[in-house]
């Protein structure tokens, strides 16, 4: 029997151009939301479409938003409502990817954290997409800095957790602001009620997309450990220590059993930080960029905070709590494991838990594995310490800093020591700082040589962070 061929984006009413460009891309087939919602959408319809963090469904409104746009008519022609910042600084890295087939197609990104002064002017140049979260949009409509009178596509990326944030009334003063004559495709991991009522009260005989949940069997190994209340925390720990695992994203229910679990782990000598909903937006970028670069082994979270965070390699997941609805449950575990890569998902579950646990095994038509605590080996192999370091260069866009610049000060012969390549990680360069991981027996050195030298002709302040 003949294996059906994955579809392709021949197929869709899209320019050469952009299928060149998607060819150029590595998108040579769609994935399963791809290929269920960009026809319809491609047509003009408004779409519900039910899809996880990183099933392509960035790439399905992407795609669809691109094609309405006239590059030559420098006004906001479609906007993305995301839930946080992190979300939408990746939505807008996607599209201006995406839109490389296209000439001088200008993405604004409107969250809060950064000065209403340079979002402004970014505006006044012109602007054909803007990507934001509710509130920083309403805060630009409400000063005319924002002008929606031209927009045809509004897309909703993660309703749900837009929703559970307590955005509803702020989504509606955003779209009764817009033409009613516009497309509007809503994106979601789940259903929850308000849902049905952003549908019926903003959107035009929508069609409804629901693409299988992805598999969380085939490269993620699943194990469930029971806990009583007072052994939960000290559990996480010895997992750690069991399986040390490089990079670990830990679930909390809450806040408070975020900070509790993080200070505990620092205790033990663990590299973990929290990332919870309160946390001030320098804070944020300082926690994610220390995982993003595996300078921090462990970062404990909530569900919302971390909607929108796709991390490579990340080797395990623990739910801390275990989540009472099996749809969230599933999100997380599908975290890790990304790319065929092999995954770890860890649950901890108390006795008024296992109900819980009965819809999560429902829900993936899977009988639960669970081992025992006492198992867990205690043999010391050293802290788990994380293989890389993070500096922190105070400068950033504003002094038009790039990535090239801190590799070449790091490489270079200057001061005596040129590292190599294989010993600098990831470069991330913010508005007015950027991180730079490097191998941990380099870091006092290599902070030393930057402050030493200079970054595009320039003195620039070093400092190593600590991950505890």
């Amino acid at each position: 029997m003949t294996t059906p061929l994955q579809p392709t984006f021949d197929g869709l009413d899209l320019s050469m151009a952009t299928l060149d460009n998607l060819k150029q891309l590595g998108y040579l087939t769609m994935t399963p939301i791809q290929a269920a919602s960009l026809p319809e959408a491609l047509k003009g319809s408004d779409l519900i479409a039910k899809a996880q963090t990183g099933s392509g469904k960035t790439a399905a409104f992407a795609l669809a938003l691109l094609a309405r746009l006239n590059p030559r008519w420098f006004a906001v022609q479609a906007m993305v409502l995301c839930p946080t910042r992190e979300l939408a600084d990746q939505v807008t890295t996607e599209i201006r990817r995406l839109a490389r087939a296209a000439d001088n197609i200008k993405v604004v990104t409107l969250c809060g954290g950064i000065a209403l002064r340079g979002q402004r002017a970014s505006l006044e140049h012109g602007a054909h997409i803007v990507v934001g979260t509710p509130g920083r949009v309403m805060d630009h409509l409400a000063r005319g800095y924002l002008n929606l009178d031209n927009l045809n596509t509004l897309v909703l990326d993660e309703a749900d957790r837009m929703l559970d944030m307590g955005f509803f009334e702020d989504i509606a003063t955003v779209i009764k602001q817009v033409p009613k004559e516009r497309q509007t495709l809503l994106f979601s991991a789940t259903y929850p009620e308000g849902i049905n009522k952003l549908a019926t009260q903003f959107m035009n005989s929508p069609v409804s997309i629901e693409v299988k949940q992805q598999d969380v069997q085939g490269s993620i190994e699943q194990r469930f450990y029971e806990v009583t209340r007072e052994s939960r925390i000290p559990v996480v720990a010895q997992m750690l220590n069991h399986y040390r695992p490089v990079s670990t994203l830990a679930f909390c229910n809450t806040k408070q059993q975020c900070k509790h679990v993080v200070s505990y782990l620092q205790a033990q000598g663990f590299h973990a930080l929290a990332l919870y909903g309160e946390l001030e937006q320098r804070e944020r970028d300082q926690v994610l960029a220390q995982f993003a670069n595996r300078s921090c082994s462990v970062l404990v979270a909530t569900d919302v905070a971390s909607r929108g965070l796709d991390i490579s390699q990340l080797e395990a997941v623990i739910n801390v709590d275990i989540s009472p609805d099996p749809e969230v449950h599933v999100h997380r575990v599908g975290r890790t494991g990304r790319a065929g890569e092999a995954g770890l998902a860890l649950s901890l579950a108390s006795m008024n838990e296992m109900g819980s646990v009965g819809k999560i095994e429902q829900y993936q038509s899977l009988s639960s594995v669970w081992d025992k605590v006492e198992d867990l080996s205690t043999a010391g192999n050293g802290p788990l310490l994380p293989p890389m370091v993070t500096l922190q260069i105070l400068g950033g866009r504003k002094e038009k800093i790039r990535p090239g610049d801190v590799l070449g000060a790091l490489t270079g012969a200057e001061g005596g020591v040129a590292y190599s390549r294989d010993q600098i990680g990831k470069i991330q360069v913010t508005e007015f700082c950027t991180f730079v991981a490097v191998v941990r027996d380099i870091a006092t050195a290599a902070c030393a040589k930057l402050n030493a030298g200079k970054i595009k002709g320039k003195n620039v302040k070093v400092r190593v962070m600590q991950a505890e």
